[in-house]
């Protein structure tokens, strides 16, 4: 899983400017799991 989320987590990002929170909402996912998921591969 790891080998496709935090690329994944890295581009949505990227795309979004760095905002969390669209990029939360692109990933259709709570701003607060989007942190847990950033912090978990260290993109924090």
């Amino acid at each position: 899983m790891a080998r496709v989320e935090k690329p994944l987590l890295e581009v949505v990002l990227h795309h979004a400017g760095g905002n969390q929170t669209r990029a939360a909402d692109l990933l259709g996912v709570n701003r607060n799991t989007l942190r847990k998921k950033m912090k978990q591969y260290q993109l924090l």
